[in-house]
């Protein structure tokens, strides 16, 4: 069969994506161009917010008449909201024809050769890991690599512990082999995944130590890693950052409030005294870094109090970028049970303040460039002006610059002679 996949969400599911398209490849499958040229259309699924999943929803509708036409053509939903949803997707009747949970990957194509008898997998397995599997990259200069699946931390806004399981870490060797392949192959910049990349630990080595083991890769030109938790950011990892050339100066680093009351709500393990402590340890190290954060508005029980001391936190740490959102009811999560939840209006409110306010902040470090040297990494042309490179900085902006095709997949320096709040322009 044809397949084609829409992800949405986070870059983990990206990277699954990549998976999935590995293991379908093997089995003997073809990846189609175009949903026009497709057998079987694969939804890889986010379930952090409602909006996620009701896309998705949407788009199924959009493509259920595709079936009126290809009478073989096949819808499949897997990821986040397949797990959490499971069979219910296929009894709603509304077009779906396979449900695939996140450590069932494997047996999609035997769900496809045997539909007639099973349409569902997603049974968790907390030891999955995809062991020897190689996702099929996307990019041919950028991609994302896996380190380790899962999370224990519980907080209680979250789907994602419920969904994809326990944290388990891939050995050393097969994250090693993986790196140094695809930087041989021209990949130069590689970002490495983890609900919480903090908490890595295979062995004995801890994430840091893997940083070490990696950045010693000669073909590999930057190192970057996402996502971070607070609680189990170590001074080991502030110093291996600090002391790499090729890990890039740039953190994602949660803060999702700024107030400690709804800090301890959320069991986020960590007060905002602690949180700005490690904002000082890692400014301190490396002046340059670039700080980027999540933040939620509304969280229940948040009070008008409680939500200035996060405007409060946002106008003093200053971070270079923050991905603002209210807060979603999660069914299955603490969080939702809890009866103070705040208004829609309000959280709306709310969240329109954190960013403005954010824009405003982004805005002034951005322009804060202009007449500066940056080194970038060039990634492809730019997708809004295709005679211009686009890359990155060290510290995480995005870059588009003038230049020549030859030097995509290259570190280059140039003048940033303008900038928006998102885009540093450079020649």
């Amino acid at each position: 069969m044809k397949f084609y996949i829409e992800t949405y969400g986070c870059q983990m599911n990206v990277s699954d994506s990549e998976l999935i398209t590995t293991i379908l490849l093997n089995a003997g499958h073809e990846q189609a161009e175009s949903i026009d040229d497709t057998d079987l259309l694969i939804f890889n699924t986010c379930s952090v917010r409602k909006h996620a999943e009701d896309r998705v929803l949407g788009r199924i509708s959009n493509e259920k008449s595709r079936k009126n036409t290809k009478r073989s053509f096949l819808i499949a939903v897997v990821g986040c909201m397949a797990q959490r949803m499971g069979e219910t997707l296929i009894e709603k009747g509304i077009g779906v024809d396979l449900v695939i949970g996140v450590d069932q990957y494997n047996s999609i194509p035997d769900l496809i050769e045997n539909r007639s008898t099973s349409k569902a997998a997603t049974a968790v397995d907390s030891d999955q890991i995809y062991h020897q599997l190689v996702p099929t990259h996307k990019s041919s200069k950028c991609g994302f690599v896996t380190i380790m699946r899962g999370c224990d931390n519980f907080c209680t806004y979250c789907i994602v512990p419920y969904v994809r399981g326990r944290e388990r870490s891939r050995p050393v060797d097969e994250i090693v082999n993986e790196v140094r392949s695809l930087a041989q192959g021209g990949v130069g910049e590689i970002t490495l995944l983890g609900q919480n990349v903090n908490s890595y630990n295979y062995q004995g080595v801890s994430f840091a130590g893997l940083l070490m083991i990696l950045s010693q890769i000669p073909e590999l030109i930057r190192l970057r890693f996402v996502t971070s938790h607070p609680k189990d950011l170590s001074d080991a990892l502030i110093d291996v950052m600090a002391s790499h050339t090729k890990i890039c100066k740039h953190i994602h680093l949660p803060m999702q409030s700024g107030d400690d009351q709804i800090l301890a709500a959320m069991n986020r393990k960590y007060t905002i005294k602690h949180y700005r402590g490690l904002v000082e340890k890692l400014r301190n190290a490396m002046p340059n870094i670039g700080i980027t954060t999540d933040i939620i508005a509304g969280f229940p029980g948040e009070t008008d109090a409680g939500f200035a001391n996060t405007l409060k936190q946002i106008e003093e740490i200053r971070f270079d970028y923050a991905f603002c959102f209210k807060y979603s009811n999660r069914e299955g999560t603490s969080a939702a049970d809890l009866k103070n939840q705040v208004p829609e209006q309000i959280r709306l409110s709310r969240l329109q303040a954190m960013i403005d306010l954010q824009r405003d902040v982004t805005l002034e470090k951005f322009r804060a460039q202009i007449g500066k040297t940056v080194e970038i990494y060039a990634e492809d042309f730019s997708k809004k002006e295709s005679h211009k490179l686009s890359g990155k900085t060290d510290d995480y902006k995005i870059a588009v610059a003038t230049g020549d095709p030859q030097q995509i997949g290259s570190l280059i320096k140039v003048k940033v002679i303008d900038a928006t709040a998102g885009t540093l322009i450079c020649e």
